[in-house]
C-alpha cells in the first residue's frame, strides 16, 4: 500500500509540474483559444518535425504550384486570411505555416531552444516534408530572413521569391564580428527597457521619412527593441503590433487572434527572442548572397509599404545586388504589417507577378 500511495504521489507531483507541457519544455496552446476567430475559417494541418507539431494551412488544389507564406514577429498565419481566398481563387496552392513558437505550432520554453538556424531547419523540413517545388515563397518581417536562406539552401525548389517589409541583413568578417558585438553591447545597455521607452522609440522613428535615419541610430534603436523584447518577462504583443506596425485602429477580433497563441507570458518566448537573432548569421548570409542571390535569374519581386519604417534600408540592398529584381512602387498608406493595411492588394499583386504581369 505504501508502495501503491508514493507512486500515486510521485505521479501528481510529475503531472503538476508538465500539466501546460506536451513534452518536456514544449508548450501547446490549447485549442479552445483559436475557436471562433473571425475571418479564419481554414482547416489546420499539423505535421511532427523533431519532436514539435508544427501547424500549416494548406489551402487550394493541392496539384498546383504552391504559394508560401511566412509570417513574422509577434504574427502566426492568421496574418494572411485576407490573401488566401484571393490567392486560392486564382488557382495557387497556399501553404502558410507557423513557425514554432508561434500560433497553433509548439512552443519551446526555454529561450536558449530557440535561434535564427532552428526557425530555418524547421522550415526547411515541412517544405521538403510536403514535398513543395516550383514553389513562389513570399516573407514578410523575419519570414524574410528565414525564408531567403530556406530558398538559398535548396533554391532548385523554388521558382520565384517576393519580399516585403523584410530582408537577408549581411556582411562580411570583420564587419559581421563588430556589428555583432555593437549591439549585443548597446542590448547590454539598455537593459532593462521599458515599454513606454520603447514605445517613444518606435514613434519618433514612425515620424522619419524611410531611411532618414543614420546607421547607428537605427542599430541603437533596434538594439532598445532586443533589449525589450528578449527580457520582457509578459511581452506585449499589442502593443509591439500597435507602435512598430502603426496598426493603433486594431479591431477587438483582431486583438482576440493575435493573443490567441499565448495563454500565459511563459508561451511567448518565441516571441521574446526572434529580434536577438538579427546579427546572429551575417556573414554566413553575406556568402549567400554571393553565391545565390547575385546570380538569381529568377522573378523576384520586391514590395513595401511607404509608411515602413523598421525594415525600410533593407529594401535599397536588394535594388542593388540582386540582378534584375522587379520593384514596385511602395503600398499607398500600408505599413509594417502589410498584410493588415493592404492584404487584398498584395493579394492581387502576387497573382499578376506569378502570371508575368508585372
Amino acid at each position: 500500500m505504501n508502495r501503491i500511495f508514493r507512486n500515486i504521489v510521485i505521479f501528481l507531483f510529475i503531472f503538476e509540474i508538465t500539466a501546460d507541457e506536451v513534452a518536456p519544455g514544449v508548450l501547446r496552446t490549447p485549442d479552445s483559444y483559436f475557436e471562433d476567430l473571425k475571418d479564419y475559417p481554414f482547416e489546420p494541418n499539423y505535421m511532427m518535425i523533431d519532436g514539435l507539431r508544427i501547424h500549416y494551412l494548406d489551402e487550394g488544389p493541392k496539384d498546383a504550384d504552391p504559394v508560401i507564406l511566412l509570417h513574422g514577429l509577434p504574427t502566426w498565419s492568421y496574418l494572411y486570411r485576407e490573401m488566401i481566398p484571393i490567392l486560392t481563387g486564382a488557382g495557387h496552392r497556399v501553404i502558410v505555416p507557423d513557425m514554432v513558437g508561434f500560433g497553433k505550432s509548439d512552443k519551446f520554453i526555454s529561450k536558449e531552444d530557440y535561434s535564427y538556424v532552428v526557425h530555418k531547419d524547421f522550415m526547411k523540413k515541412l517544405f521538403i516534408s510536403l514535398d513543395l517545388n516550383k514553389a513562389t515563397l513570399m516573407g514578410q518581417d523575419w519570414g524574410g530572413p528565414i525564408g531567403l536562406r530556406v530558398v538559398a539552401e535548396m533554391p532548385d525548389r523554388f521558382s520565384r521569391v517576393i519580399v516585403s517589409n523584410a530582408g537577408l541583413p549581411a556582411m562580411p568578417n570583420p564587419q559581421a564580428w563588430f556589428a555583432r558585438n555593437f549591439i549585443n553591447f548597446n542590448v547590454w545597455l539598455n537593459t532593462p527597457t521599458s515599454f513606454e521607452e520603447l514605445k517613444n522609440e518606435l514613434i519618433q522613428s514612425r515620424d522619419m521619412e524611410p531611411g532618414e535615419a543614420s546607421t547607428l541610430q537605427s542599430m541603437t534603436a533596434f538594439s532598445k527593441w532586443i533589449a525589450y523584447s528578449y527580457y520582457a518577462e509578459d511581452l506585449d504583443i499589442i502593443g509591439v503590433m500597435k507602435y512598430l506596425g502603426g496598426l493603433e485602429n486594431m479591431t477587438d477580433d483582431m486583438i482576440k487572434a493575435y493573443k490567441a497563441p499565448y495563454p500565459k507570458p511563459e508561451y511567448k518566448a518565441g516571441a521574446n527572442t526572434f529580434a536577438s537573432f538579427a546579427v546572429d548569421e551575417l556573414a554566413i548570409n553575406e556568402q549567400y548572397w554571393v553565391n545565390v542571390f547575385e546570380k538569381w535569374d529568377k522573378p523576384f519581386l520586391v514590395v513595401f509599404g511607404e509608411n515602413e519604417r523598421t525594415t525600410y534600408r533593407l529594401k535599397k540592398v536588394f535594388e542593388e545586388r540582386l540582378p534584375n529584381p522587379t520593384v514596385v512602387d511602395d503600398i499607398k498608406d500600408a505599413g509594417h504589417f502589410i498584410q493588415e493595411d493592404a492584404g487584398p492588394e498584395i493579394a492581387v499583386l502576387i497573382n499578376n507577378f506569378i502570371a508575368g504581369k508585372l
